[in-house]
């Protein structure tokens, strides 16, 4: 029989929140004697990380980790994204998939500055960040062990009200209570809801209660604002004529979307594990990007590239929500995508208007779009040619049609 393996230190992707707080303590007494670092990513959660130092330690760690990751984020892991035009299930843009190689990848990085042996997440065995973060940990550091409570046999909360009784029994603070119990993850590009009413497909949400940085649509404006957004090379690097790095320029967007209501999603999605799940996503200032970008794109992108690209961002989408972000595939698929956006350089007006974010002007010194051949006027275009076109393009039509009366 072989023997358990028992870890010295382990490396705790580590929010503050519900799972990972009672986490601590229960590894604790899982492992005595363990060492635990509580490793937390500054990925824009607001005021979410306010104390987090001090609730770690009084939680059980021995050694607390914070970086400020939120540049990083948004140029190194969402524009890349973004670029791709990467949408799950049509309607998710796949806020907290894409900042789960981040979190996992740094963690590895501390693992090997603190020499851990182990690093270790709160996800359950029930979702998707379960295998987010252990694919990059298996990507990256093969040799360190993986250390999942929710998996482990003897882990006795196994469901959030239980969770919310033990970190009440050890007194540990927590954001949520049995009667507000969403789940909830929140980053510089979006934040999700789950849980409580939002489960029920036959009921409508509690908007009121759930939307954080979203308003309802009965408290927007009524007028519309009008957003410009300038490119260079598929990435966003100004609004409004104001150049900004990445994080301060998501953080913009969410700002004015929000306030419009713009980029609020419901949706049932296919998990990775097998089950369906539903939930509520506001994505404000991603939304407005990516339809600004998908603009840009239209003009600047041949016919033939970007319908190909249309394809190649379902497959890139399917492996961010999959966490295979570090998979050989989705790299080369970037260099593809990279190479498709070296011309998306410009600018774009979107229209801001009662949750709906319209782009209503495209220029970029790349266009391809030429205002003579698009106009009615035949001047510069050679109309014969259309007919020969048409038949040989229309011919194994023809000819299938003349087989069915043979």
């Amino acid at each position: 029989m072989a023997t358990e393996y028992k870890p010295k230190k382990i490396v705790l992707a580590y929010s503050g929140g519900l799972d990972t707080s009672v986490i601590l303590p229960w590894l604790k007494e899982r492992y005595p004697g363990v060492k635990l670092v509580a490793f937390a990513a500054e990925l824009g959660q607001g005021s979410e990380l306010k104390g987090i130092e001090e609730k770690a330690y009084k939680s059980g760690a021995d050694e607390v980790v914070v970086m400020d990751l939120r540049r990083e984020f948004a140029e190194q892991y969402c524009f890349p994204m973004l670029r791709a035009h990467a949408v799950y299930e049509q309607d998710y843009l796949l806020g907290t998939s894409i900042a789960r190689p981040l979190i996992a990848a740094k963690q590895v990085e501390v693992a090997r500055q603190t020499q851990a042996d182990a690093v270790g997440h709160g996800a359950t065995g029930k979702g998707n960040d379960q295998v987010r973060f252990e694919l990059t940990y298996m990507s990256l550091a093969p040799d360190l062990k993986i250390i999942a409570p929710w998996k482990d046999p003897s882990f006795e909360l196994r469901d959030r009200e239980s969770a919310i009784e033990y970190a009440e029994k050890h007194g540990i603070s927590i954001p949520v209570s049995k009667k507000k119990i969403y789940s909830q993850d929140r980053n510089l590009w979006h934040i999700s809801h789950e849980g409580a009413e939002i489960e029920h497909t036959d009921s409508e949400p509690n908007w009121e209660a759930c939307l954080t940085i979203t308003s309802p649509l009965n408290k927007t404006p009524d007028e519309s604002e009008i957003v410009e957004i300038g490119f260079e090379n598929g990435n966003p690097v100004s609004v409004n004529g104001q150049k900004m790095p990445g994080d301060a320029l998501i953080s913009t967007l969410n700002d004015i979307g929000g306030k419009h209501g713009v980029g609020v999603a419901l949706l049932v999605e296919n998990r990775l594990v097998g089950m369906k799940s539903r939930g509520v996503y506001e994505t404000p200032g991603g939304t407005i990007l990516y339809e600004a970008h998908k603009s840009l794109e239209q003009i600047c992108i041949e016919r033939d590239t970007l319908h190909y690209k249309q394809q190649v961002a379902l497959q890139y989408a399917k492996m961010v929500y999959n966490g295979q972000w570090f998979h050989p595939l989705r790299e080369a698929l970037q260099a593809f995508v990279d190479h498709t956006n070296a011309t998306v350089t410009g600018s774009v007006k979107v229209r801001l208007f009662k949750g709906r974010a319209m782009a209503i002007a495209a220029t970029s010194p790349h266009t391809l779009y030429d205002d003579k051949l698009a106009s009615f006027s035949m001047e510069g275009y050679d109309v014969t040619s259309a007919r020969g076109f048409i038949d040989l393009f229309g011919l194994p039509m023809k000819v299938a049609q003349q087989a069915k009366r043979w």
